[in-house]
């Protein structure tokens, strides 16, 4: 048997056949059913408390800060009312004394702290007026509701959530271990300390960003349809979608806030799919699956995601390659002579190769494989040789390579699909024209002012930014060939669906490297779901996908909106709008 024969047979075992597809999405529903009645299910299910979300009309001057792990973000969002939106930020690491603090004053008095800074070096005029009218003012408060901004507060840990700006810390993670904040609500940690400065600002809102990248979508996507769902395909994956209110059942028997908002009937769920079915009853297992999740920090745990996010696509890679190359029948990597290779060297993997190391291979070394159309496979051996360090790689391993890269990728995609396939069924949006949480007049309205679609990043300063994690120039082309098929594929969705109702169309935001960088993934998925009956080629036409950027951000903002009972300052700032 030839190496590409081997390889093609490794391949295999990572096909996710329709029948395979379709148990999945049944298994999937009835873990979404069991997550909204009780507790402590596989799928969690968890209730946000956000009852609606926007139609692209809203305006107005908010804040959102993210403390997702080292770093703490600040940003302020200027929303135009007609889908656009400006941003400033700035960005400040933390100090790790401030990580294994004592006390949880100590870490949250220096997020205040970054508020403050921000207020005044980005919206002085209006941080100076506040300030004279507190001190002028005969109200114990010193100053009046509409003069406050909301803010949502993107937080990164596990919380257990009782209510729109209330959450208790479940434990930390990422570094941290603050033991006198675990229990306590995070949401009035930080407002304690915002108070302390007398700063103009209320937390209105604690914000999980996959429920952020939701609402991102729906005030950027096109038409009046609302977005149904938000769901991130990167590091990590995970799904947040617009639930009736009287199907989460499992909320009466809750412990949390009963304030919010049931007027809309909805309320949006954060799935955490990321565990779907981890006990392994539908979802594919080869024996490269087995070794990562026994070599994992959490086995038996996130099964769904250790076969579906980017952060362990490379590591199943490099388990399959490793095991193909440790086989004294199969050639890969390995030749007798350097007569029988194409480059005329011997080919050799170094001893300090990525091959021999967990998590040595990123996921953006399979979007270069992916992507590669040039002679001879040329950008994938510099590849081998420049990421793995495997020196003078044939042809014929480069198409092998190739071969085991492309049935990963597909097998992960078409799991993506069990996910949102599965959803899109469950809420019957595909036999029902009515738009989540909002009025269709309403989001009609916002249309008139969205011929010039389109948002401004105005960043703080070069310090004050984090770049994304670093890729190599052939990273980078995958991804603009990546970028270059999903225009295809939308412009080849809009003419599919131009005889499709605006009223029929269920809009999905998404976000993450995969659904960004990685080629043919939305086509994978779109292939999956035109093999589910219930959705079939024709319900895939009316599946409009976007890409809804900066959940933490003004994903945050639009649920401090949403959940604010204030009106927010709607000044415009220079630094903003240039």
């Amino acid at each position: 048997m030839s190496l590409l024969q081997e390889a093609k047979r490794v391949a295999a075992q990572f096909e996710y056949n329709t029948d395979a597809l379709n148990k999945g999405v049944k298994e999937f529903i009835r873990e979404m059913d069991e997550g909204l009645q009780k507790q402590g299910s596989t799928l969690s299910q968890i209730p946000t408390y956000v009852t609606a979300v926007p139609n692209g009309t809203e305006k107005g001057l908010y804040l959102a800060v993210d403390l997702g792990g080292t770093n703490f973000r600040v940003c302020s969002i200027q929303l135009h009312g007609n889908t656009t939106f400006s941003l400033t930020q700035s960005k400040v690491a933390i100090p790790h004394e401030l990580m294994v603090a004592k006390t949880s004053r100590e870490l949250f008095s220096f997020l205040a702290k970054q508020i403050e800074i921000f207020l005044k070096t980005h919206h002085q005029d209006h941080f100076e007026a506040h300030v004279r009218r507190r001190k002028t003012m005969s109200t114990a408060e010193g100053y009046r509701d509409e003069q406050i901004f909301s803010l949502g507060f993107t937080f990164s840990f596990p919380v257990d959530q009782i209510g729109i700006n209330k959450g208790n810390l479940i434990r930390w993670t990422k570094g941290f271990d603050i033991h006198d904040t675990v229990g306590k609500d995070v949401c009035a940690l930080l407002q304690e300390e915002i108070n302390a400065l007398h700063l103009p600002v209320k937390v209105a809102a604690l914000v999980n960003d996959t429920v952020g990248t939701l609402m991102a979508r729906s005030y950027t996507s096109p038409g009046k349809t609302g977005t149904l769902l938000g769901a991130i395909f990167g590091t990590g994956t995970n799904g947040a979608y617009v639930e009736k209110l009287d199907r989460i059942t499992k909320m009466a028997s809750m412990e949390g806030s009963t304030d919010y908002d049931r007027s809309t009937g909805e309320m949006i769920v954060n799935t955490e799919w990321g565990s779907f079915d981890n006990q392994l009853s539908v979802l594919p297992n080869t024996p490269y699956d087995d070794a990562l999740d026994k070599e994992s920090v959490n086995p038996g745990i996130q099964m769904f995601e250790k076969r579906v996010s980017g952060m362990f696509l490379g590591e199943i890679l490099r388990r399959a390659l490793l095991a193909l190359s440790k086989d004294p029948k199969i050639q890969l990597f390995n030749d007798e002579t350097s007569s029988s290779n194409d480059v005329h060297s011997t080919t050799s993997i170094a001893d300090d190769s990525a091959l021999y190391k967990q998590w040595g291979i990123d996921t953006s070394f399979l979007s270069i494989v992916q992507a590669d159309q040039s002679a001879g496979l040329k950008n994938t051996r510099q590849a081998l040789s420049r990421d793995l360090n495997v020196h003078a790689a044939s042809i014929e391993d480069a198409e092998a390579a190739k071969a085991i890269v492309a049935a990963v990728g597909k097998r992960a995609a078409r799991l993506g699909a069990v996910a949102m396939g599965g959803i899109v069924i469950s809420t019957g949006k595909l036999h029902s024209s009515s738009s989540p949480s909002i009025t269709k007049e309403a989001k009609a309205a916002g249309q008139a002012a969205r011929d010039h679609k389109g948002s401004h990043i105005a960043e703080v300063s070069k310090e004050s930014t984090e770049s994304e994690p670093s890729i190599t120039d052939q990273a980078a082309s995958a991804g603009q060939a990546a970028r270059d098929g999903r225009a295809g594929a939308a412009n080849e969705a809009a003419t599919s669906t131009s005889d499709v109702s605006e009223d029929d169309i269920v809009d999905i935001g998404v976000d993450g490297s995969l659904v960004e960088y990685y080629p043919g993934f939305e086509d994978h998925i779109r292939e999956a779901l035109r093999e589910i009956p219930e959705i079939g080629p024709e319900g895939e036409k009316r599946i409009r996908i976007g890409i809804a950027k900066d959940g933490s951000g003004v994903g945050a903002a639009l649920i401090a909106l949403i959940a604010g009972k204030v009106k927010p300052p709607t000044e415009s700032t220079g630094s903003s709008e240039s």
